[in-house]
């Protein structure tokens, strides 16, 4: 197995295992605006999908990633299989040549992409997107316009999807399920936007091990050369 293909699995066994954790939590918070049943699915789906990966003989990372997605996208209910696996079969491509900076930020505009499109959802609607809107776009500018290394970059990001998680606690859900709750649906943590933190928190976990090394303990998603905009 390639040094990527290696990384890449290590991520979905480190997911896998997240997920699993945080499986009472994430149903708890879904149960509060949506159908009680995110931490449930998402535990399964990732789960078989780290055992569908650990049983891929040599795989690179975008096979490890398309694999991951289509496993998920088969055992994840609701809308969080096609949204969370049916982007990454999607972006796998972006990693055909190997994980570097320039592919990596590929492959995160990639997901971001068919992320709202196939779920029409936008930031503020308090969803997934509301995390990895600012995940994504903390991570392409902390690489081209910063240029800093994909780890302080993925730190950045995993930040940034941090302040998402918790914007989305104030604001009225406008898509899926809570958004059948109108007013009472602000004051609830997002349980999607939640769920895509902690995979972003374990990526960021595998990517130091894989280079046995850490992150700044004080990463945050502001740019180190561009002041960030007033809200």
């Amino acid at each position: 197995m390639s040094e990527d293909g290696v990384a890449a699995a290590a991520a979905v066994e480190r997911v896998a295992t997240r997920i699993e954790t945080e499986r009472d939590y994430l149903t708890e918070l879904d149960s509060a605006i949506g159908d009680a049943d995110h931490g449930g699915n998402m535990a399964r789906g990732w789960a078989e999908a780290a055992e569908a990966v650990a049983e891929l003989d040599d795989p690179d990372a975008a096979t490890v990633v398309k694999t991951t997605g289509k496993t998920l996208m088969a055992e994840v209910g609701g809308a969080s299989g096609p949204l969370f696996g049916g982007s990454l079969v999607f972006a796998a491509a972006e990693l055909d040549d190997g994980i570097t900076a320039d592919s990596a930020v590929a492959f995160a505009e990639t997901y971001l992409e068919k992320v709202t499109d196939r779920g029409d959802a936008r930031v503020g609607d308090q969803t997934m997107v509301d995390a990895l809107t600012p995940a994504v776009h903390t991570f392409k500018k902390s690489i081209e316009v910063d240029e800093l290394s994909p780890l302080d970059a993925l730190a950045k990001a995993v930040a940034a999807a941090e302040r998402g998680v918790a914007y989305t606690v104030p604001i009225r859900a406008s898509k899926g399920r809570a958004s059948y709750l109108g007013w009472r649906s602000v004051g609830h943590q997002d349980p999607g936007a939640t769920s895509t933190l902690f995979i972003l928190e374990e990526l960021l976990a595998a990517a130091e091990a894989a280079l046995d090394t850490t992150a700044p303990e004080s990463a945050d998603a502001t740019s180190p050369t561009i002041p960030d905009e007033e809200a």
